[in-house]
């Protein structure tokens, strides 16, 4: 009687808040509005909702616990700071915290740029590195456009938001962003990859194009709220040689895929190239709010006071970031990322086989994304649901077979490639309302995701770098069961469907959770 009391109590606690969180807060909210649960407790991977209910956290605060919740060695560094009686707010003051953060970021910046790096404490969200970004390329350069890609999220402030693919501000120039299953130029692989590297050479250097030469590039070397889309590493490459030999600074957006996440510890590292710029937030604060810009030292123009903010000096943030960068450094997660990723891809792959609702799957290291699509006007069964892996090829999404260039590929076309049967077809429409179904689906069977991509069709995954096998084997049991509980209702099939689950045994869900 007592246990049957306390759940019903606890019950009672939790949809109270979420009344309350209803009738005060914004109508803009919306994690809140897809994941009603009232977290209480969290440790790792695992929340601990108020009616008692736990979760496996694939969310990550958007990409933010590298770590996961509540890390002993991020909460040991801010108990440190606390127990030191060292100022918690200092401004841009110079602290043994700050010190000791710079110290280790800098350890692993790219080569070629932690050299002659300078660092800019801004205000603490990701949106306020890329204002100061912005700023900063318009006062070494004296330009003033920016160049920008389709489907990109760069913040919500004025200037970040205009360079986002949602905004319609033509003092931004948006070029094509490479990607396979939905290619702009219809052919995707490394001639779609080409084709959008000559456009934003015509739009440089074509005199009539209408776009002055730019302050600066800004891109994301993999587009997290675009849809889970990852850059080539060649096209990577040849953007920095288009800016280079052009005087444009490129501004990498790592805000949500530096710190391990994609299988190395900042993304442009995958490439090897050198940005002038990184704007860097999210998991550098080791949960806490925190954002830098870092760039190259003959940037640096700014007068005293050009560009400032009063949260700048964050000391708990500085110290749980230290430690966090430190423990993915010293314990390799970004190798472990890469490794556990490219699994978890193979195995998620098996759901587009099975279900023509799933379209395509993609990601790289721990950042995965499963695109939803409508099952009707395409070739269902494994044999349609190859298109997937058809366009994925290899890691960033090209076969690696094809170099970037037109003449590998027109002969693979040529040859009646998988890639190209599938172009012939073109994508399947994106179909939300499954993916939000999929999210709901998930999160009746304990485990949180988040959507996105261009009409928010990408159920994507942002587990911590800490995710162990068993967890990770949990997620994917728990996901391929709510993709098939959808597929089951949108096809009203009532029978059973006999399926190998992508990660093992379906009980697996229950321990780790």
């Amino acid at each position: 009687m007592a246990v049957t009391e306390t759940a019903s109590g606890a019950r009672s606690a939790h949809e109270g808040i979420l009344r309350r969180q209803s009738a005060r807060e914004l109508a803009a909210r919306t994690y809140a509005r897809a994941l009603p649960i009232v977290p209480v407790r969290a440790r790792g991977l695992t929340i601990e909702g108020a009616d008692g209910r736990r979760y496996l956290d694939c969310l990550s605060g958007a990409g933010t616990l590298a770590l996961g919740h509540n890390h002993p060695v991020v909460l040991e560094a801010i108990r440190k700071v606390l127990d030191s009686g060292a100022p918690l707010h200092v401004l841009d003051l110079a602290t043994p915290v700050k010190d000791a953060f710079t110290t280790e970021l800098f350890r692993t910046l790219p080569p070629g740029l932690a050299d002659r790096a300078r660092v800019q404490f801004c205000g603490p969200a990701g949106t306020d590195a890329v204002e100061a970004a912005f700023t900063l390329v318009r006062a070494a350069t004296g330009r003033d456009g920016m160049l920008a890609f389709a489907g990109a999220y760069h913040g919500m402030t004025s200037g970040a938001f205009a360079a986002s693919g949602d905004a319609f501000d033509v003092r931004v120039a948006r070029l094509p962003y490479p990607q396979d299953y939905r290619c702009p130029f219809g052919v995707g692989g490394a001639y779609g990859a080409e084709l959008g590297a000559r456009w934003t050479e015509s739009v440089l250097d074509d005199p009539k194009s209408g776009v002055p030469l730019p302050a600066g590039m800004i891109l994301e070397p993999v587009q997290g709220e675009g849809g889970v889309i990852p850059a080539p590493d060649e096209w990577m490459r040849r953007m920095r040689h288009v800016t280079e030999s052009r005087s444009v600074p490129l501004i990498a957006d790592e805000v949500q895929t530096g710190v391990g996440r994609t299988g190395a510890f900042w993304a442009v590292d995958h490439s090897g190239i050198t940005p002038d710029v990184m704007v860097l937030s999210k998991a550098i604060g080791g949960s806490l709010p925190l954002a830098v810009v870092v760039y190259r030292d003959d940037l640096d123009v700014w007068q005293p006071g050009a560009h400032a903010g009063t949260f700048r000096g964050n000391q708990l943030a500085m110290a749980a970031g230290t430690a966090t960068l430190a423990y993915v450094r010293e314990n390799h997660l970004a190798e472990r990322a890469a490794t556990l990723g490219s699994r978890m891809l193979t195995q998620l792959r098996q759901l587009s086989r099975e279900f023509p609702i799933v379209g395509d799957v993609r990601g790289r290291g721990l950042v995965i994304g499963v695109e939803m699509v409508e099952p009707e006007g395409g070739v269902e069964g494994a044999e349609g649901a190859g298109a997937s892996e058809g366009h994925l090829g290899g890691a960033g999404g090209l076969d690696s077979s094809v170099g970037l260039g037109p003449a590998g590929d027109r002969a693979s076309l040529a040859a009646g490639s998988t890639v190209a049967r599938d172009l012939a077809r073109g994508p399947r429409p994106a179909a939300p309302e499954l993916a939000a179904a999929v999210q709901r689906e998930c999160l009746r069977r304990g485990l949180i995701v988040e959507l996105g991509g261009r009409h928010a069709s990408v159920v994507r995954l942002l587990p911590p770098l800490t995710i162990s096998d068993e967890q990770a084997a949990a997620v994917l049991d728990r996901l391929a069961d709510a993709v098939e509980a959808v597929a089951r209702s949108r096809t009203r099939e009532d029978r059973p469907q006999q399926r190998r689950r992508p990660s093992g045994q379906g009980d697996r869900a229950e321990r780790a959770g």
